[in-house]
């Protein structure tokens, strides 16, 4: 059972979207996250990754719209292995909710349904991880699986975030091969999943880490 380190607060889930000189997709989906009709109370948080392009501005706009948009952003001039993994950290940290959904800026929902079906996984309490499928195909089908244990999500972690940016694409088997949507962690376990992120694997340890996740699935 996950130990309760509820904040006092009404917000379900808390959306994390890392972002660099993303000024174009910002305008044409982040208003999908925020437009979002469900059950769910949530909010967005964007972490600018020092962007040198009109994101600032961007945000700024939709900021003024929409009241459960939050940003904030990550300087320049901090050093860390993987600014990645550090952007994430402070979105996690500046999050409401207990729940942290770690979502792509290239991978907007299809359906509202993508977030209540998060919630309703994680509503037992008994789970660590939850993921979203869905396909832009077909926008009314999504699916979610939990995972009682991080542990038991890693493999899939690593595989679906070793690089960024692959949209809704490879909607062939996309469950079996862990091309999820988005992400829902425990706050208790969110830093430890978070370093699962932006990790260079190649060669024979992909291979391993395909089947793996195949099997998993």
């Amino acid at each position: 059972m996950i130990n309760d380190t509820t904040k006092n607060t009404n917000i379900q889930l808390s959306v994390v979207i890392v972002v660099h000189d993303e000024d174009t997709a910002l305008e044409q989906n982040l208003p999908i996250f925020l437009n979002m009709d469900c059950d769910t109370a949530f909010e967005v948080i964007v972490v600018d990754d020092t962007s040198t392009d009109r994101t600032p501005e961007v945000l700024k706009k939709l900021k003024e719209e929409y009241p459960i948009l939050h940003t904030t952003f990550l300087p320049k001039s901090v050093p860390n292995p993987s600014r990645m993994q550090l952007a994430l950290y402070l979105g996690a940290k500046a999050a409401k909710s207990d729940w942290i959904v770690v979502a792509d800026i290239h991978r907007p929902p299809t359906s509202s349904e993508w977030i209540d079906c998060l919630t309703r996984e994680i509503a037992s309490g008994t789970v660590e991880v939850a993921m979203v499928y869905s396909d832009r195909k077909h926008p009314e089908i999504v699916e979610c699986h939990s995972f009682m244990q991080m542990e038991d999500a890693v493999s899939i972690l690593k595989k679906a975030e070793r690089f960024s940016g692959k949209g809704h694409k490879g909607k062939w088997m996309k469950v079996r091969r862990g091309l999820y949507d988005a992400v829902a962690i425990h706050r208790s376990r969110v830093f430890e999943a978070i370093r699962q992120f932006d990790q260079h694997i190649k060669g024979g340890k992909l291979m391993v880490l395909r089947m793996l996740v195949f099997w998993k699935s």
